[in-house]
Parts: C-alpha cells; structure tokens; sequence
C-alpha cells in the first residue's frame, strides 16, 4: 500500500509521468504478443483501432513531456552555473 500512498502524495518521488508511460508501454506490448500467439493459433484477435492508437498516443506523449522536461531542467541547471 505504500507504493499506491506515495504514488497520489503531493511530495513523492516517483515520475507519475514515466509510470503512466510504462504503464501504456507494458499495455501495448501485451496486446502485440497476444496478437502473435493468436495469428500463430489461427485465430483473429480483435482490438479496435482506436484503442489501439490511443495507448500509442498516451506512450508518445508522456516520454516525450519527459524527455522535454529533463532537456528544459538541464538546460536551466547549465544557465544558474554560468
């Protein structure tokens, strides 16, 4: 429970940001390999679109806002010492 607790806390020390990304990640890879496993079983598996390309939005955004905040943070850092 302590995880959850410091995950909703104000000061917390996780990226709420990266966890919602790997989260979306670990979402996307799942729903590949089950559409291997199924194809290789002769089956056709079914994922609208839609959802889909919103787990890929979801993913792409929040590395990105991620990534943009530690280029900003960096670059902030480099000004305050010069």
């Amino acid at each position: 429970m302590g995880f959850w607790k410091e995950l909703i806390s104000d000061k917390n020390s996780i990226n709420e940001k990266s966890f919602v990304g790997v989260i979306s990640f670990f979402m996307m890879v799942i729903a590949f390999l089950v559409d291997i496993v199924t194809g290789i079983l002769g089956q056709k598996l079914i994922i609208e679109e839609f959802i889909f390309n919103g787990f890929l939005m979801l993913t792409s955004v929040v590395f990105g806002i991620t990534t943009a905040g530690e280029i900003f943070k960096r670059k902030e850092k480099n000004e305050n010492i010069e």
